[in-house]
């Protein structure tokens, strides 16, 4: 019954940036927290980031000052802005708020040169 719907991915090469959006939508409970996740081919799924409804932030050592989490309370909307992208960083990044959250389709980030 939750909505998410994930944008920003594509390509960019080492050192780029990106910024992914996720709107949610049509949610019977007041969210709580809202994370970002990812997978990469062989590789176990990873969260990235998470931003409490307090907006207090939590991010993955592999990310820590190079990602940024936000929200737009206005807006349904939290954001996650990567700089300093690393061919590592390639994956399917998911958004998923809690409670109430599930996998949806996710948006492809291909970090290459």
């Amino acid at each position: 019954q939750v909505h998410v719907v994930e944008s920003g991915g594509g390509l960019v090469q080492p050192g780029g940036s990106l910024r992914l959006s996720c709107t949610v939508s049509r949610s019977p409970f007041s969210i709580l927290t809202t994370s970002w996740y990812r997978q990469a081919p062989g590789k176990e799924r990873e969260m990235v980031a998470s931003i409490t409804h307090l907006g207090s932030p939590t991010y993955a050592s592999s990310v820590k000052g190079r990602f940024t989490i936000s929200r737009d309370k206005a807006k349904n909307t939290v954001y996650l802005q990567m700089n300093a992208l690393k061919p590592e960083d390639t994956a399917v990044y998911y958004c998923i708020p809690q409670p109430g959250g599930s996998w949806g389709q996710g948006t492809q980030v291909t970090v290459s040169s």
